[in-house]
């Protein structure tokens, strides 16, 4: 069974994983001693519906070689969406999924663009 079905590259996942896209301190928050962003070290992936925490956490271990540290799960399932057309009334379902957003250790980064 793949358990990584394709990685997360959204502006969304882009923001989370990057602290070059969090905001900067003001010279105020600066002189209050605000601390300065950190980047959280996550990544997301599109994984089998079936695939649980401990599974995922194995397949980017041994996918990427890197040490995870956290996984958290989101199942989105199908929505019911209906609209009307000049031909009638069409309703339909969108894609079902689950998202697994994986914390990695401090130091290890996943490059999705070293192999274009």
């Amino acid at each position: 069974m793949n358990i990584i079905v394709k990685p997360l590259i959204s502006e969304k996942m882009t923001r989370i994983s990057e602290v070059a896209a969090s905001p900067k301190l003001t010279y105020i928050q600066r002189k209050k001693g605000k601390p300065e962003p950190v980047a959280h070290n996550r990544y997301g992936f599109v994984v089998d519906k079936r695939a649980n925490k401990i599974e995922i956490k194995k397949a980017v271990e041994s996918f990427y070689n890197v040490k995870v540290i956290d996984v958290n799960t989101m199942n989105y399932s199908g929505k019911v969406k209906s609209r009307y057309t000049k031909s009638g009334f069409l309703t339909g379902r969108t894609n079902a999924f689950k998202k697994a957003i994986v914390t990695l250790a401090e130091g290890d980064t996943i490059d999705f663009y070293a192999s274009i």
